[in-house]
């Protein structure tokens, strides 16, 4: 079965929204020394990366936000699936952050969930997706499972 460029669609908002949302969780744990918050984080990120439509952060964008107008939608020519790529890679960074502070090691665990802050905020305010670069290049290695090339110019003018 053909895609078709309605399947391409990224709303960017949405992806806005999570990143904030990561980023103002993670920061506020960080001050309040609150480590449950990256676990929560971490775990909404697994969530949303297992299953788009249950995002956490995108849901709150979609059902509250953008009806209420305090989000427009940003809706690009674009793959998910780096984006979804990316949001689980920081899941699991976040995981592993929520292991080590059970195992004590907190001072690790914050450095890992600042990495994920960073990213996030770079994604967010320099719209530099490291994850999705990631993604494009196993797609390029021909990795299996990483079937999308970035999309062309033509494509993205269709």
């Amino acid at each position: 079965m053909a895609q078709t460029n309605r399947d391409r669609q990224v709303d960017h908002s949405a992806l806005r929204t999570n990143q904030a949302f990561i980023i103002g969780l993670l920061i506020l744990g960080f001050v309040l020394d609150v480590p449950v918050l990256v676990a929560l984080v971490a775990a909404v990120m697994l969530v949303g990366t297992a299953f788009p439509s249950a995002g956490l952060f995108k849901r709150i964008y979609q059902h509250v936000l953008k009806p209420s107008g305090l989000v427009r939608s940003d809706v690009r020519l674009d793959n998910p699936e780096p984006h979804l790529f990316a949001q689980g890679v920081g899941g699991v960074v976040l995981l592993v952050a929520t292991v080590l502070f059970v195992a004590g090691a907190g001072a690790i665990a914050w450095v890992l969930s600042g990495l994920v802050v960073a990213l996030a905020a770079l994604n967010l305010f320099a719209g530099i997706c490291v994850g999705c670069l990631m993604y494009y290049q196993l797609n390029r290695f021909g990795v299996p499972g990483f079937v999308h090339a970035p999309l062309s110019g033509k494509e993205q003018a269709s």
